[in-house]
């Protein structure tokens, strides 16, 4: 059987999730630079559309291995494409360490499509019957881990960068993008399973038919790493001289220390209504004591001055008295 041609459909959904990517990232960059409330691309609707986004680009990577690798696997071209995907990883994981070194992309949606990829070739011989039972049997598993027996899979010794990318953190640490192997894993296995079902059965042919010539998002489609390099240097640039003719207004500072105390408080597990008691009080007693400001331009350190370690201990008790 030969290798099914390239397919223009194909290419063009990659563009539509590329666009839809850029879109996503645009809003992260108007956050980041003050033009949009703290927490909007990671919160709500977004953080849902962020997610269809990673998992679209995923499951047409399963979809693009069995067109270019079966019935069997071309070595040469796959380590090419390989090589290419891991070294642009590596730029983006050394461009944000200098950039922002306390969220920096130590496992992000490159990373996740270089190991997945290597994962997935064993799945290419197989039935596609058994690609989709793994992409399902992760997904189940993690259900279960979220919703059923909360935590259930995790442990803190995965919460170390060295193992956090499996994705097995109690408390992953901070990331701009975090795509860790699973449960992402299953999305590049569904679209193997998806892939392998459509040629067997002559689906294929069928896409083919529906697109007989190339558009822009086809071209943009077939050069997508580039376009994934690209895109944010000239989408930062572009805010940022914006941001120059049209300052975004000054943030609140006790709103600011709200919003970071609550998602700290949170991240370490707590209620989300107490979090949110002791934020409040910790952000009162500081302004009163005239300890917020000096905090603020880190004169104080908050871990070892005792006025502070004082008014976290007050705020405490109060916090958990209240329902």
């Amino acid at each position: 059987m030969l290798r099914t041609p390239r397919i223009p459909l194909i290419d063009t959904l990659r563009g539509v999730a590329l666009i839809a990517m850029a879109s996503y990232h645009f809003t992260w960059d108007l956050e980041f630079f003050g033009y949009l409330e703290p927490g909007t691309a990671t919160e709500g609707g977004w953080k849902i559309y962020a997610r269809l986004i990673a998992s679209s680009f995923l499951f047409l990577v399963g979809i693009s291995l069995v067109l270019a690798h079966r019935p069997a696997i071309r070595w040469k071209p796959f380590g090419r494409r390989l090589g290419m995907v891991a070294a642009a990883a590596a730029v983006i994981s050394i461009g944000t360490f200098i950039a922002l070194p306390q969220e920096w992309i130590f496992f992000g949606i490159l990373h996740a499509i270089t190991v997945s990829s290597l994962i997935a070739l064993a799945f290419l011989p197989l039935p596609p019957l058994m690609a989709a039972l793994a992409a399902i049997g992760i997904l189940i598993a993690f259900v279960i881990d979220g919703w059923v027996m909360p935590g259930v899979l995790r442990s803190s010794v995965f919460d170390p960068r060295a193992l956090a990318w499996i994705g097995l953190a109690e408390t992953p640490p901070r990331s701009n993008d975090f795509v860790p192997l699973f449960p992402w894993l299953s999305a590049v296995l569904a679209g193997v399973a998806v892939a392998g079902l459509l040629q067997r059965h002559g689906g294929f042919q069928r896409l083919q038919s529906w697109q007989q010539r190339p558009n822009i998002l086809t071209r943009a489609g077939q050069h997508s790493l580039v376009f994934y390099l690209v895109h944010q240097p000239v989408l930062i640039g572009i805010v940022y001289l914006a941001s120059l003719v049209a300052p975004p207004p000054a943030p609140d500072p006790i709103e600011s220390y709200n919003r970071s105390c609550e998602a700290s408080c949170t991240t370490g597990g707590n209620d989300a209504g107490l979090c949110q008691r002791f934020c409040a009080c910790t952000g009162e007693k500081l302004v009163a004591q005239s300890l917020f400001e000096p905090m603020q331009r880190r004169e104080i350190d908050p871990s070892t001055d005792q006025r502070v370690l004082d008014i976290a201990g007050q705020c405490t008790a109060v916090s958990m008295e209240k329902p």
